[in-house]
């Protein structure tokens, strides 16, 4: 009997050990989904920063010397199903050489008979792009409003950062993608009744 009694201490303690180990997992758990909201900006800043997801970087002003390299740039267009707008790019291609300022304008078309809000995200592919690619204008800072049925060109002025020439990661790229994705905006208003105002042009 006395030789047993070791082994039930080691299992009451083994078992014990597994509480504490499950109740960590919990707790461990319980911390990283609250972390996970409270980082969400945190981690938005981040992407920003470092172009992590081909998330684009903003600049004031292009280099004041270009850079060597030459790389294809593609312009994507695309519009969620519920916002009613044509949007496209007017040009599909262009060739930029690092270090110098290139424009470019997209065509939208709201196709309502009412006045619609969009807001555009964007990215970068491939991903290790997002770090060089600048921009120094773009409708995609904030909300667009269009009236109905109406046209606007907007423009998107952006350089690819010369240091991007030094990146083993970049070596082999040739082109990047600039896509954008319109989505309605949180204020869009709703279609106008036959009692209420007539939405502006």
């Amino acid at each position: 009997m006395k030789e047993n009694a070791p082994r039930r201490d080691e299992q009451g303690a083994g078992r014990s050990r597994l509480g504490r180990s499950a109740g960590a997992l919990v707790l461990g758990s319980v911390a990283m989904l609250a972390l996970s909201f409270a980082s969400v900006p945190l981690y938005r800043a981040f992407c920003a920063a470092t172009g992590f997801g081909g998330t684009t970087q903003v600049a004031k002003a292009a280099p004041a010397k270009p850079g060597e390299r030459r790389l294809g740039v593609r312009f994507d267009a695309n519009v969620a199903r519920d916002l009613p707008w044509r949007f496209e790019p007017e040009t599909s291609r262009v060739v930029a050489r690092t270090g110098e300022t290139t424009t470019v304008y997209y065509k939208v078309v709201n196709l309502s008979d009412r006045e619609t809000i969009g807001v555009a995200a964007y990215n970068v592919s491939p991903d290790q792009a997002g770090a060089y690619f600048n921009k120094l204008a773009c409708f995609c800072f904030s909300e667009q409003k269009l009236g109905p049925h109406e046209t606007a060109e907007w423009p998107v002025v952006f350089f690819l950062d010369p240091a991007l020439e030094s990146d083993e990661t970049m070596s082999r790229v040739e082109e990047v993608t600039l896509s954008y994705t319109f989505f309605p905006g949180k204020g869009a208003p709703k279609a106008a009744s036959a009692e209420g105002t007539k939405p502006r042009s």
